[in-house]
């Protein structure tokens, strides 16, 4: 409306427009689902408001005084915005998309990630690009401060508000290199307790949950070497004698691309014949995000990409946790 022009809230630009459309109290009242009386109430109130009648009696029928001809089409334009404003998100084309979506994941994530997510935006969304950061100490921080748009592994810090979804459940097993001993047969706890081992940990710890399942057995391992990465740990195993732990799709679920380094390196899986707690991959983010079209685009991607042809991960709906 003009600059001259008393102030509207929403609901009154809506009801002059409806009235102005219609000039009829009784078909603009049915067009806003409300009853005549109310609507007359309405129109009382805005003639206050904007000191004139803007419908008077002719007849049968109401006609617009000269005031309202001067508002209607600019009502009609601030429904319109207001519309547009209010309507909810609609999807999005990825075609379209030209945004650098920031991955937190650890370096295994990573590696399985990139690949199958690169092929996805060359397809599908081709402005998409893609930044793939080590671990933090804690992510929390970072996606609420939106330094991060997703992290993606083990989820086991966040904050009330995050949002959480798992994708896939994975087990550890043992990785050798083709010369190793161990390679060719199932080793029993002894075995494993007898050969050297690289550990993977981020804060340089030298125990996890293999050494409390030995301990469970009498048996203790002995760790050569303490590296950051499990890429480096693989590396490692590739070349010397050391036993290095890898993530593996269960029994009977199809590979995993989390699997693909140990692979393309040339390590043989071993089953670890002790109980070790399940590795449940998942991915994390702000809710501000979670509407976003462009950022369900994302999620969809990875879903994509970590969970094994088929399957359906946990089936675990996202979570604020």
């Amino acid at each position: 409306m003009s600059s001259s022009s008393p102030r509207l809230d929403a609901n009154l630009a809506v009801a002059l427009d409806a009235l102005l459309t219609e000039q009829s109290v009784t078909r603009a009242a049915a067009r806003l689902h409300t009853s005549p009386a109310a609507m007359s109430r309405v129109l009382a109130r805005l003639r206050r408001v904007l000191q004139d009648p803007l419908l008077v009696r002719a007849g049968q029928e109401m006609v617009p005084t000269p005031r309202a001809e001067e508002l209607r089409d600019e009502a009609a334009a601030v429904v319109r915005a207001l519309g547009a404003l209010l309507a909810p998100s609609g999807g999005i084309d990825p075609a379209a998309l030209r945004r650098t979506f920031t991955v937190q994941a650890a370096d295994v994530v990573g590696a399985a990630l990139a690949p199958g997510l690169l092929a996805l935006a060359r397809r599908q969304a081709p402005g998409v690009s893609l930044r793939v950061l080590a671990e933090e100490w804690e992510a929390g921080p970072a996606l609420r401060e939106g330094r991060v748009d997703l992290e993606i592994g083990v989820i086991d810090h966040v904050d009330p508000e995050t949002r959480v979804e798992e994708l896939v459940t994975l087990r550890m097993a043992a990785g050798v290199r083709a010369a190793h001993p161990l390679a060719g047969r199932t080793p029993t706890p002894a075995d494993l307790a007898a050969a050297e081992h690289v550990a993977v940990s981020r804060r340089g710890r030298f125990t996890g949950p293999l050494d409390a399942a030995l301990a469970e057995q009498g048996l203790s391992r002995r760790v050569g070497v303490v590296l950051s990465g499990h890429l480096a740990a693989m590396a490692l195993a590739a070349v010397e004698d050391v036993v290095c732990l890898v993530p593996t799709a269960l029994p009977g679920e199809p590979p995993s691309p989390l699997g693909d380094a140990a692979r393309s390196l040339g390590l043989s899986l071993l089953d670890i014949p002790l109980p070790l707690p399940p590795l449940v991959i998942g991915m994390a983010w702000h809710p501000r995000h979670t509407a976003d079209g462009a950022h369900q685009w994302l999620r969809g991607a990875v879903r994509r990409v970590l969970r094994p042809s088929g399957g359906a991960g946990t089936g675990q709906p996202p979570t604020a946790r």
